[in-house]
């Protein structure tokens, strides 16, 4: 079934698709429709879930903490002061190896006030032990749900699904509805090895000494380096069933490419319009978009860059006193190659900001025009 959806619409189909047992909400702009179409299908009695009205985000999560250790599948939404809000909680999650789903709709942090998009909220709780998988589009965040529930249930590690504010969420695209029994074939009932259970009494996340704590923290990284191959052999699966795949990292036109583009969430789409346009006129120039930013994809960010002289990176997100995150990422992962490019790092689009053709343009202007960045950081899109 194709429908016309908005990308909050589209989360709520993938939740009811991946047929989730109990939902925690509190709503948050621009969030909440993906609770009202979600309590909308509960009313009528389409889903069958257990739906939770909490009186804070911290509350969401703390709920649905108890709901997932008791084997339930789970799952909540959020953006920008709601996350930093569950911060406490979502270090909780992961530290209890829990399988919870959660989308956070990106949305800058104040002061001051705002409720547009930008990548900082999600970013940063980057050390909170979730991994992170960032949308382009509406399809693509519907699908990504359900292959996030599979991920998360296999390694026992928590799925953050983000996508930008009013951009995907409050925007309508044709969106393919996948059928709910080619769904329930995809992604079985959760099943867990462990749970809380009267009948059955066992203890969990207990005080731990120093003489194991750093072990439980291991087997998180262990899990973590795991989920990057769960991750790609359950895209693999979905692409096989449903015909679309999308991968920890995607490239566009990346052969032969001097200078490489990277982007991630809905800046990709309009990158893709440029770099095709500046191809044609004979540029050598490619894209490589990140979806998976937790666990990083090191090696296959590698492997797209090899050989190329430049990079140039779009961050809508900042890292006070250091700069764009996904830069720093790339270069992470790059300071020990042998013969790396040259990375570029721009910052834009903070708080909503269009980032338009012709600033991404610019950004590859600059780049080509220049051997090295005259600073770390470089602001695109200022006004005066």
């Amino acid at each position: 079934m194709r429908k016309v959806l908005t990308g909050n619409q589209a989360v709520a189909y993938g939740v009811f698709l991946s047929r989730a047992e109990v939902i925690s909400a509190y709503p948050i702009t621009p969030q909440t429709t993906i609770m009202e179409n979600l309590a909308e299908l509960w009313a009528d009695g389409v889903l069958e879930a257990k739906f939770l009205r909490v009186e804070s985000e911290h509350s969401a999560m703390a709920s649905i903490i108890g709901a997932s250790m008791v084997g339930a599948r789970t799952f909540t939404a959020t953006s920008s002061q709601g996350l930093a809000l569950m911060h406490e909680m979502l270090h909780w999650a992961a530290g209890a190896r829990l399988p919870i789903v959660m989308v956070n709709v990106n949305r800058a942090l104040g002061a001051p006030w705002n409720i547009w998009s930008d990548q900082t909220d999600s970013l940063s709780q980057r050390d909170t032990g979730w991994i992170q998988l960032y949308c382009e589009n509406n399809q693509e965040v519907l699908d990504t749900i359900i292959q996030a529930y599979m991920i998360a249930e296999t390694v026992s590690i928590p799925v953050m699904v983000v996508l930008d504010a009013f951009f995907l969420s409050h925007t309508s695209e044709v969106v393919e509805i996948p059928e709910g029994g080619e769904v329930e074939k995809f992604l079985p009932p959760y099943r867990p090895r462990y749970r809380l259970d009267v009948n059955d009494p066992h203890s969990f996340n207990l005080m731990v000494s120093p003489d194991y704590y750093q072990e439980f923290r291991y087997k998180i990284q262990m899990a973590m380096e795991e989920a990057k191959v769960v991750a790609e052999e359950v895209d693999g699966r979905f692409a096989k069933v449903f015909s679309r795949g999308y991968g920890l990292v995607e490239d566009y036109l990346c052969d032969e490419a001097e200078l490489i583009l990277v982007t991630t969430g809905t800046v990709t789409s309009t990158s893709r319009q440029v770099i095709s346009q500046l191809r044609q006129k004979g540029q050598r120039v490619g894209l490589l978009k990140i979806k998976m930013f937790r666990p990083f994809p090191v090696q296959e960010v590698r492997a797209h860059l090899k050989g190329v002289q430049k990079v140039a990176v779009i961050d809508r997100n900042i890292s006070f006193g250091c700069g764009g995150i996904f830069a720093q990422e790339i270069k992470a992962a790059l300071c020990d190659q042998g013969e790396r490019p040259q990375v570029f790092s721009f910052v834009t689009g903070l708080g909503g900001r269009d980032i338009t053709p012709s600033v991404i343009s610019e950004v590859i202007e600059y780049t080509r025009r220049n051997d090295r960045p005259e600073k770390e950081v470089i602001w695109v899109g200022m006004r005066g």
